[in-house]
């Protein structure tokens, strides 16, 4: 812990600006604090992604004086205090959470390194991607089932973190670049940028294994970076364009061949465009991640010209969450964030009515529900619940595998996003935690019993006690499954 205040003092001295000091001291605390013990450090990663989130729009400010829409409109170092106090608000509860499930749970029994070979890996995750496809090929209407077939859909981001971290594990380097390739390019040929959470799963694959004696991995690690920055940036620049196609005709919509070939002619025309277009793009994505704008004018607004809510968003969003469509299927629509936008930001921003949703951001909520300090508490209880539960996956799971993967999708999409709303935020990482989570907890159970005997063959010490299969010197991973 003591890297945490030098952190702050070196950012303190080195800028001579004392925001800029506690920024480096909260970013020290996530990483201190919120170690990968087992599996990559998904919870290090997404708080950080979140202090990206409040702070980005401001360093680049600072470095290349370029102005931004919170730069000019708002007090947005105020709002870069209170989002760098939440971010720390929730790393300690996340360590918290960890903690008391460490000491209260320790692992017991034995614990296989892999549930299925990675033929086997490859065959589920061809499977679920062709399955997803044609289900948004064929836009079938879920009904009340629509919340669980999504949570179980980022069971495929589970398999490509497992195929990519068995990739970087065996060094197949060429296998892991052609796996990414496919996954980028159909994320990125859909509606939404869905291009960087494999990239993201690709860049904790690597931490997973990290070694710094490898420059292989320093060099996969940046190029991962700036890979995701550039095609930001030319997403930024070219989906304004490409989105509209989606209205045109139905064939775009259908045809993923035709969406390539579009995507291909925008990026073309992107790139003949001079320095001056390419750094407003620029400006566009940064102003884009750094999700301040709308919490800043709220701050501006609240209480002097709307009185807080005294927990009454928080009431309306438990009462949305403990009321699943799937058995109260006539219950109403939760309030958009473009509403909140709208009432507590002062801005007319898009809403419903241009099929766009706005985001506001839990933070903002909590603070026009409680003021400060108040709005720290339900980040804070939030954060314990969150860690705790991730911990209990990595006790619960006999398989190490199915317990990385579930961990790993759990806690970077409850986690990274600072603009999502407590209704999104609990109603999605419950669904994903009950439906994906349950499901994979019962396939690693049926999973176990069907190989005790192999999995207990000469498993115990001298003493007795059970040995991990990763503890013994031959790694069992039976082809027969």
């Amino acid at each position: 812990m003591k890297f945490v205040p030098l952190a702050g003092l070196a950012g303190w001295v080195v800028s001579g600006d004392w925001l800029v000091g506690l920024a480096c001291a909260v970013l020290a605390l996530v990483w201190v604090t919120l170690p990968g013990t087992e599996g990559p450090p998904v919870v290090a990663l997404a708080m950080t992604m979140q202090w990206v989130s409040v702070t980005i729009g401001w360093f680049y400010n600072l470095l290349t004086g370029r102005e931004l829409d919170a730069t000019i409109h708002t007090d947005y170092r105020y709002m870069v205090l209170l989002g760098l106090v939440w971010v720390a608000t929730m790393t300690l509860g996340l360590a918290l959470g960890r903690s008391l499930i460490d000491r209260m749970r320790p692992p017991r029994g034995i614990r296989p390194a892999h549930a299925l070979t990675f033929k086997s890996v490859m065959a589920v995750y061809i499977v679920f991607t062709v399955t997803l496809s044609i289900v948004r090929v064929t836009d079938v209407d879920l009904g009340g089932l629509t919340m669980p077939v999504i949570a179980l859909t980022y069971l495929r981001l589970g398999l490509v973190y497992l195929v990519l971290r068995r990739m970087v594990a065996h060094r197949e380097w060429h296998y892991l670049t052609a796996v990414l390739a496919l996954e980028v390019v159909l994320g990125i040929s859909g509606f939404y940028a869905g291009f960087k959470e494999p990239l993201i799963m690709a860049a904790l694959a690597f931490l997973e294994h990290f070694d710094k004696r490898d420059m292989r991995h320093w060099f996969s690690l940046t190029a991962l970076g700036v890979t995701m920055a550039m095609l930001g940036i030319i997403w930024i620049g070219i989906r304004g364009d490409y989105r509209s196609k989606f209205e045109e005709n139905e064939r775009f919509l259908n045809s993923r061949s035709t969406r390539i070939d579009a995507l291909r002619e925008s990026v073309n025309r992107w790139m003949s465009h001079d320095s001056g277009e390419i750094w407003q793009n620029i400006d566009a994505f940064v102003d884009r991640m750094w999700t301040i704008y709308y919490p800043a004018l709220a701050v501006d607004r609240v209480p002097s010209m709307l009185p807080h809510t005294h927990g009454a968003l928080m009431a309306e969003t438990l009462r949305y969450v403990f009321e699943p469509r799937i058995f109260f299927p006539n219950k109403p629509e939760i309030v958009s964030d473009s509403q909140m936008v709208r009432r507590y930001s002062g801005v007319m921003v898009a809403g419903q009515e241009q099929n766009t949703d706005i985001a506001f951001g839990y933070a903002a909520e909590s603070y026009v529900d409680y003021g400060v300090p108040g709005m720290f508490v339900p980040a804070f209880i939030w954060a314990l619940f969150i860690g705790a539960t991730i911990e209990l996956i990595y006790r619960e799971y006999h398989h190490r595998d199915i317990a990385v993967s579930v961990a790993t999708v759990i806690g970077w999409i409850s986690l990274y996003l600072f603009e999502r709303s407590w209704a999104k935020t609990i109603g999605f990482s419950g669904s994903l935690l009950i439906y994906a989570g349950g499901f994979c907890y019962v396939l690693d159970r049926l999973w176990f019993e069907k190989f005790r005997n192999l999995y207990f063959a000469d498993g115990s010490d001298r003493s007795g006690e059970l040995v991990p299969a990763s503890a013994r010197p031959l790694q069992l991973e039976p082809e027969s499954k």
